[in-house]
């Protein structure tokens, strides 16, 4: 400003600057914008962060590196973001949060502990006193909690300084620091971690809820809930399902032992409302044995029990730890029970121990200090706490739509679960439904606002019926410093008496590709990677995919959830590109190419009462039992199934095919005549597959029932009688006998014009997408 305006007009003009900045900031976009921002990571602050040698930045650092700042990694060496990022929250770890640091601080409290001794390093560089300290940590973990760490003179000072740092990082309508911190439940290994966003920083506890306090889930929501009457608005994000045991989302008994039913389901949904999705140690949307069908579901898997030792012989469960598998058993509970506990939003984020996080695959240098932190230690396929580092994969992020960049908005768009995950890259993406979207509607220039007039966004439940069949608008555009685009994907999962199915629809793609009348789908996009020269080019895909798309299978009497997925073009992972510049050759461990992606929150589907009534009702086991039929026990199983030398021949009683089942007198069993077009309920795993190959399976007769396994998780089969008939029920499918055993084989399976099973199950002749894919 001019030094030499008189007093009055500086004043005044000063005045006008401050208002139009005001204005500015309260200048509330209504059609929302997309705000890309961390929900996860930890500093020198957690205990783990410090004892993994990351000593010099805390969460002040974590929030410069946001915003684009150069920090130092803990090794050392200059790590500098990307892509800015609009909002974080660091979630350093609740139990035990600071003491490493702590201890090491002469004079404080922590440092005076008996308990603590062993954890002070008096020479950063003797590793002697680096082992010590660690065994002694681990030693703190194992043991009953330390009552000494957990008194508010240690807890309350440390929490009041993440508060203050937040705050002074918060820069409303630019910046958006939040109160935030992980509950770090770990019970038997398993992952049943939580990270934990409050609305507003002025309302935050004195200290958080640990899980030094209670590890259990419940007793976490119990305390949400007395905060929530307290005027403090929070929120849950569960991460890495993938890694808990198939704990993560149970469907008959809770962590507690006790049956699970409505108030539990409103306990966890009112409170858990995000789920990440991916993160460095791997996605948690589905694994290739549960949706053997999905094409793209083998990425950056990762199975794991954190902290077990190499030699370890535990395997990580798969039912139970998976993001659709939750949510399509959620629609089975909500059908059969009357209660859905997974409906939830997606996300991802990092969960980097660094306080910086790499998010490209040409940027990646770990999460965990010296554990990952060079490119030897990578590529030599190093092993710490259960987890080859040549797994991790770059950090995603969570993508938010909200009228503009503050606490309050980006939070209230969480709750309502608008949001979508992606995998690194920024990718915008938009999902609507509704009844009523015309196939023009993308072509004005209002679309996004009739969108929202005419429907619902990402994360809501579709209105009443007011059409045949729920259309979906979906947008999708590349982050310009990345790959450009492949495809949209619509996933599809509904429920019908007990069995629950998905399916993976076309919406939109690039390219002159074709629809394959057969599959319905489209074929792969060229890849461009060059893996010698670790490289790939823009050449092929698009900037920007959009579609209005109609349901062509919907069945108004089912209750069903829909999620987008986009798919950049292929590109090579960081674990090629770092095989390059060491001149050996990619590992054979992991992929050698990767497809970024980004993931919508699900649009959910409830159908009426009336519309539920109309529908045919499949038999259940417990009216088997009222008409009088009987459980068979082990030795008429085994005179029935096992001891003719003949196979059984089944038929679903849901989708109306047939299938054949073999158990031999060797404890072996295989499911034959299962195509890929079958509507395969979930939980059978890859039976096309294995059946045309010859794959077998363990079976074994215990308890009345006959006992496989899907990925270590028992699938267990009871058969019941009612006169001459047969009926079998899974124990996966609710109560239900969907199974008739048929007395002879079926002469044909597949008559010519119905289908891949007599029933006309089996969908030959799929309707191609009501899509209008553009570029």
């Amino acid at each position: 400003m001019n030094r030499n305006m008189p007093n009055a007009m500086r004043l005044a003009l000063a005045g006008a600057m401050a208002l139009a900045s005001c204005q500015a900031l309260a200048q509330k976009n209504p059609d929302k914008n997309a705000y890309f921002g961390e929900t996860h990571v930890h500093t020198s602050w957690s205990p783990d962060a410090w004892l993994f040698g990351n000593k010099i930045t805390g969460p002040a650092d974590a929030y410069k590196y946001a915003k684009g700042e150069k920090i130092k990694h803990p090794l050392g060496y200059d790590v500098k973001i990307d892509t800015p990022l609009d909002f974080m929250g660091v979630t350093d770890h609740s139990e035990y949060v600071g003491v490493s640091k702590l201890a090491n601080t002469p004079g404080s409290a922590a440092s005076k502990l008996p308990e603590l001794q062993d954890l002070i390093i008096s020479d950063p560089n003797s590793k002697e006193q680096q082992q010590r300290a660690f065994v002694a940590f681990v030693k703190l973990l194992s043991s009953p909690p330390v009552k000494a760490l957990m008194t508010p003179d240690i807890t309350e000072p440390i929490w009041k300084e993440y508060v203050k740092i937040a705050d002074a990082a918060n820069q409303p309508g630019k910046f958006t620091a939040f109160c935030s911190y992980e509950w770090t439940s770990q019970f038997d290994n398993r992952n049943l971690h939580r990270n934990i966003f409050f609305r507003d920083c002025g309302k935050v506890p004195a200290s958080p809820f640990t899980a030094l306090d209670n590890w259990h889930p419940e007793e976490l929501w119990q305390w949400m809930d007395s905060e929530r009457k307290a005027g403090n608005e929070l929120l849950a994000i569960s991460h890495n399902a993938n890694l808990s045991d198939g704990w993560m989302y149970p469907t008959d008994v809770d962590s507690l032992g006790r049956p699970i039913d409505a108030a539990w389901a409103e306990s966890r949904t009112r409170n858990e409302r995000l789920v990440e999705i991916k993160q460095i140690k791997g996605q948690s949307e589905t694994h290739p044995l549960l949706s053997p069908n999905d094409e793209f579901a083998n990425y950056e898997i990762m199975s794991v029990l954190l902290g077990l030792p190499s030699d370890s012989g535990r395997i990580n469960k798969l039912v139970g730890s998976y993001t659709r598998q939750a949510l399509k058993d959620g629609l089975t509970m909500q059908d059969v029970r009357g209660y859905n506990p997974y409906k939830f939003g997606f996300g991802a984020a990092a969960d980097s121990h660094n306080t910086a996080v790499p998010y490209r695959q040409d940027n990646f240098f770990g999460g965990h200090a010296m554990e990952d932190g060079t490119i030897e230690t990578r590529m030599a396929g190093h092993n710490f706490a259960g987890i080859d580092v040549r797994y991790e994969n770059p950090a995603g992020l969570t993508g938010v739509w909200a009228e503009e960049n503050t606490r309050a908005a980006l939070w209230d768009a969480m709750y309502r679960r608008e949001t979508f995950g992606v995998s690194g890259p920024h990718i915008k993406l938009r999902f609507f439904g509704g009844w009523a979207y015309g196939k023009d509607l993308l072509a004005g220039q209002d679309w996004v606002r009739r969108s929202y007039a005419g429907g619902v966004p990402m994360g809501a439940d579709l209105p009443p019926p007011k059409g045949k069949a729920p259309s979906f608008v979906v947008w999708a555009l590349k982050d310009p410093t990345s790959g450009n685009l492949d495809r949209i994907e619509i996933i599809k999962g509904w429920t019908k008496n007990g069995q629950s199915f998905e399916k993976i629809y076309d919406a939109a793609w690039s390219g002159n590709r074709k629809v394959d009348k057969w599959t319905g789908r489209i074929p792969a996009i060229a890849s461009t990677v060059d893996i010698d020269r670790a490289s790939y080019t823009n050449s092929v895909g698009s900037v920007e995919l959009k579609a209005v798309w109609t349901d062509p299978d919907f069945d108004p009497s089912l209750h069903a959830f829909y999620y987008a997925r986009v798919l950049e073009i292929p590109t090579p992972r960081w674990s090629t590109i770092q095989a390059k510049q060491l001149g050996i050759a990619p590992p054979d461990v992991v992929p050698a190419i990767v497809q970024e992606r980004a993931w919508a929150s699900p649009i959910w589907y409830t159908p009426s009462a009336d519309a539920r009534k109309a529908a045919p009702q499949g038999v259940t086991v417990a009216a088997l039992t009222q008409k009088g039929a009987t459980q068979l026990g082990e030795a008429q199983l085994k005179a029935l199934l096992v001891d003719k030398g003949k196979a059984v021949w089944m038929r679903n009683t849901v989708t109306g095919e047939m299938f054949k089942v073999v158990y031999n007198v060797d404890g072996q069993s295989i499911v034959q005549h299962v195509g890929r077009r079958n509507n395969v309920p979930s939980l059978f795993g890859p039976v096309a597959k294995s059946g045309y190959q010859g794959v077998t399976a363990p079976y074994r007769i215990a308890n009345g029932k006959v006992v496989t396994t899907l990925a270590q998780a028992p699938m267990e089969l009871a058969v019941y009688k009612l006169g001459d008939a047969h009926y079998a029920a899974r124990s996966n499918e609710f109560g239900f006998a969907n199974y008739e055993i048929l007395d002879k084989p079926p002469l044909f399976l597949n008559p010519l014009g119905k289908g891949e099973a007599a029933g006309g199950g089996g969908d030959v002749h799929p309707a191609e997408p009501k899509t209008e894919p553009k570029k």
